[in-house]
C-alpha cells in the first residue's frame, strides 16, 4: 500500500473523507458496545506535541491502544527536535522505528517536511495554518445527529485561525455553505477562502447565524496568541456565542465548540450545557474519528 499522509482535508478525495466518517460511526458503536477490535497489534506511533493537548492526545494514545499497538509521546523536552536536530533527519530516524507519526506544532511547513522525509504515514494533530483531525470528528457529530451535513449552512463565528480554515476545506469537500463572522484584522487566509464557492464573509455574527444548521466558535486566543489576551476580548467581545445568538439560527441548529473553552469569552457560562450543544459528543469523537484515520492510512480500507 502507498503511503499516505493526512495533512489537511484536501489530501484526501470526498470518498475516502466519507469512508472516514462512516467508518468513525462504526467506531463508536463498537466502543459503546464495549467490541474488542484489535487490527493494529505490534504497530507503533510516534506522538510528537510541542503544543499543549489533551483530546487529540488522549485521543491518540487510548485509540493505538483499543486497537491493539502502542503511542509513544514525545513532547518538546522529550526528543532532539527540542535541541535543532533537523526534520529531516528526524522524519528518517522515526520511520526506521515506528509505523506512524501524528505531530503538533505551530509550523505547517515543518510538518509538511516531516512528511516528505518520512517513509511512514504523518498526521497534522494541529498547526497554527489547519486542524483536519477536528473536523472529522466534528462531521461525524453532525451526521450522527442530522444526516449528511451537504448542503446545510453552517456559522462559524470569531477567529479566522486554524479552525475556521479548516472549515473553509470542509465547506469545500463537503459541499455545504458556510458563512463566516470575523472581526477586521483577523479574517481568514485569503488563499484559503478564494479557494471554493462555498465559504464567504459576513459582516455579523447574527447575518451568520441567520438560517444556520450548525453554529461553530473557537477561542479568541489560540496557543500562539500568547500575550494578546486582554486586547483580543475587547475586539472578540461582540463575538460571543450565547443562547440569544444561537436562537436567531434553525430551530433545529446544533453548536459545537473544538476546546477547551473559556466560559465567559466565546462562549457564556452556559451554552455548552444547552440542549443544542453537542461538544461533548464532538470532543468523545475525537477518539473514534482518529481511530478510523490510522486504521485506514495504517491498513487501508476494511473489507478492500
Amino acid at each position: 500500500m502507498a503511503k499516505r499522509d493526512f495533512l489537511s482535508l484536501l489530501d484526501f478525495s470526498f470518498e475516502e473523507l466519507d469512508y472516514l466518517i462512516q467508518r468513525g460511526r462504526e467506531f463508536r458503536k463498537m466502543h459503546d458496545a464495549g467490541e474488542v477490535y484489535r487490527p493494529l497489534v505490534g504497530k507503533t506511533g510516534a506522538l510528537v506535541l510541542q503544543m499543549h493537548s489533551t483530546r487529540t492526545r488522549v485521543a491518540f494514545q487510548a485509540g493505538m491502544a483499543q486497537m491493539g499497538g502502542h503511542a509513544i509521546f514525545l513532547g518538546t523536552a522529550d526528543s532532539q527536535l527540542g535541541r535543532g536536530e533537523p526534520i529531516p533527519d528526524f522524519a528518517r530516524v522515526l520511520s526506521e522505528m515506528v509505523d506512524i507519526v501524528m505531530i503538533r506544532t505551530h509550523d505547517q511547513a515543518a510538518i509538511e517536511t516531516l512528511a516528505e522525509y518520512s517513509t511512514i504515514p504523518v498526521i497534522n494533530a494541529m498547526s497554527s495554518l489547519l486542524h483536519p483531525c477536528q473536523l472529522l470528528a466534528d462531521i461525524q457529530t453532525f451526521e450522527e445527529k442530522r444526516g449528511s451535513i451537504s448542503g446545510a449552512t453552517v456559522a462559524f463565528i470569531g477567529d479566522g485561525y486554524n479552525m475556521c480554515h479548516s472549515y473553509i476545506n470542509a465547506a469545500r469537500q463537503w459541499g455545504f455553505n458556510l458563512k463566516i463572522a470575523s472581526p477586521e484584522g483577523y479574517l481568514p487566509d485569503e488563499g484559503i477562502l478564494a479557494s471554493t464557492n462555498n465559504a464567504q464573509l459576513v459582516e455579523t455574527p447574527q447575518e451568520a447565524v441567520a438560517q444556520a444548521d450548525l453554529v461553530v466558535t473557537d477561542v479568541w486566543s489560540s496557543m500562539g496568541h500568547e500575550g494578546q489576551e486582554e486586547n483580543r476580548r475587547e475586539i472578540f467581545a461582540p463575538y460571543q456565542v450565547n443562547e440569544a445568538l444561537l436562537d436567531q439560527a434553525n430551530g433545529d441548529a446544533l453548536f459545537m465548540h473544538c476546546l477547551p473553552a473559556h466560559r465567559g469569552e466565546e462562549v457564556n457560562d452556559t451554552i455548552l450545557d444547552d440542549a443544542r450543544s453537542v461538544v461533548f459528543q464532538e470532543a468523545g469523537n475525537r477518539l473514534h474519528s482518529q481511530k478510523a484515520l490510522m486504521e485506514f492510512l495504517l491498513l487501508g480500507r476494511v473489507g478492500g
